[in-house]
Parts: C-alpha cells; sequence; structure tokens
C-alpha cells in the first residue's frame, strides 16, 4: 500500500517522529550484537566502537525522525534521506569494521562464512565500486523510485539497500577492515571516480521537464500541483547534485592524510634500508 497524503510540512513539524516497530528492532539488534561482540573481543578500539554508534544514531535519525516524516510526501526530502543512509551513516558503519569484529568474536563457524568464496567476492573493490554506481541511478532514475512511493516495504528494502551499499563502497575506501584493499593513493582515486554518478542523477533529475514519478499525485501533500511536485523534484536533484559532490569531496580527505601518512612512513623505511645499506 502507497504512503496517504498529508499536509504540507512546517516548522511546526520539526519534532515530528515516525517510529517504526521494524526498524526499531533492526537497530536495537544491530546495537546489542556489537556491543556484545566488542565485550568477547575485549581489545576493540574504542573509537570504532564511536563510529559505529554514530552511524546506528545518523540512521535513525534518517528514518524515524521527521526526515522520515516527510520521506513519502517531499522528494528533496527523500533526497536528503538517501544522502544522510549512504553517505553519512555507511561510511561510519565501514570506519567500525563490523566485519572485523565479526570476524575476531565469531565462532568458527562464522569465520568460515566469512572466509567464503561468495563473500570475498562481496568484498571485492570493484564489485564495491560497480553497486554504488549502478545502484544511484536505478533507484533515482527508474520506475523502481515510483514502485517505491506505491509499496512501503520496496521503501525499507530500499533503505536498507542504501547501506549496504555504501558500507561496501567505503570499507573499500577507507582500507580498514581485513581482505583485498587498495593503495592509499588508489582509494582517492576510487571514490573520485564515483563522484559523477552522483553528479549525473543529480543533474538529469533537477532538469526534468516533467515529473518522471506519477507516484507522487497519491503521496504528496494535500493541495501539491504538479508545478509544485516538478520544482521540488528539481530541489531534490540539486541536493543530490551538490550535497552528493560535497559529501564525497569530505570523505577524500581523511583519505588523502592517509596516504600522505602511508608515502611518510614508507619514505622513512626506505631512507632506514638504504642507510643500513650505506647508501
Amino acid at each position: 500500500m502507497s504512503a496517504m497524503p498529508m499536509t504540507s510540512f512546517t516548522w511546526h513539524d520539526v519534532n515530528s517522529w515516525h517510529l517504526g516497530i521494524f526498524p526499531l528492532i533492526l537497530l536495537g539488534t544491530a546495537l546489542l550484537t556489537y556491543v556484545v561482540a566488542t565485550g568477547r573481543v575485549g581489545t576493540w578500539p574504542r573509537v570504532r566502537s564511536v563510529w559505529f554508534f554514530l552511524g546506528l544514531l545518523i540512521t535513525f535519525l534518517a528514518t524515524q525522525s521527521v526526515v522520515g516524516v516527510f520521506d513519502m510526501a517531499y522528494f528533496s526530502d527523500h533526497m536528503i534521506q538517501h544522502l544522510l543512509l549512504i553517505m553519512v551513516a555507511a561510511p561510519l558503519f565501514a570506519l567500525s569494521a563490523p566485519l572485523d569484529l565479526a570476524y575476531q568474536a565469531g565462532t568458527p563457524w562464522l569465520r568460515n562464512i566469512l572466509d567464503s568464496a561468495p563473500i570475498r567476492f562481496l568484498t571485492q573493490p570493484l564489485v564495491g565500486f560497480i553497486l554504488y554506481f549502478v545502484f544511484i541511478p536505478i533507484t533515482h532514475l527508474t520506475s523502481l523510485f515510483n514502485a517505491m512511493l506505491l509499496h512501503e516495504w520496496i521503501h525499507h528494502i530500499e533503505q536498507i539497500g542504501f547501506l549496504v551499499v555504501g558500507y561496501l563502497f567505503f570499507r573499500v575506501a577507507f582500507g580498514l577492515e581485513r581482505g583485498r584493499t587498495l593503495h592509499p593513493g588508489l582509494r582517492l582515486v576510487f571514490v573520485m571516480a564515483a563522484v559523477p554518478v552522483d553528479t549525473f542523477t543529480g543533474l538529469a533529475l533537477a532538469m526534468s521537464s516533467k515529473n518522471p514519478f506519477p507516484g507522487y499525485r497519491h503521496t504528496a501533500p494535500l493541495g501539491s500541483t504538479s508545478t509544485s511536485i516538478l520544482s521540488n523534484i528539481h530541489l531534490g536533484g540539486a541536493i543530490m547534485w551538490i550535497g552528493g559532490d560535497v559529501l564525497m569531496l569530505l570523505a577524500c580527505i581523511p583519505i588523502a592524510v592517509a596516504w600522505v601518512r602511508f608515502e611518510t612512513i614508507r619514505t622513512k623505511e626506505l631512507d632506514a634500508e638504504l642507510d643500513a645499506q650505506g647508501l
């Protein structure tokens, strides 16, 4: 079933909440699982736990706060939610290294799963890049978005998809977890190469001459006109274009810092080797 039309947003709605049992159960289970796992490991870096808790907080705000209340009514709000999930929460989860934690705290059975061919394939750098490069336009420029407007369960799957795809992409970008990684310099290229997909998707929406999502006739606020819906889609496209590019560039900062540190350490090691050889 599609969401019912609602009244237009006003600043009095800022404190509105949309608390769903299923999302709260998922978030609570993730929190409990992470805490229990860190307790089993015993020496887990505290900063990684902080990243995970922040990721859960951003996910909660993106789906249960006022952003989640109006995500089916305004395309611009929906786009804010998507950016929060895939470019804020997902990178935070990547920084928390959940697969490493699962490997260290898990049973031999779980370790075998994490070492299995499907998991190794899924965590390959190229797979993470392709998933991101394909997922963004498919979920914003095809009929899948309209189906999401008409069926709430598709919307929930889409939200989970943003977290999963974002995590698989940024785990490669940050290179903290076990498995195949890229040279720090290539990680920067990896992220920058994905920027055009956000730009293209945002521009395509911002330049739409007609409403590409007929489902908004059923979910847009009461009294919305075709012109107001199209204007909001243009705004959402601008948010994807500008906001997405800015967040990607911000993600490049720690990657660049890590690259500089890597090269500095490598230079010192080479100098030490040359000194040892008397060169």
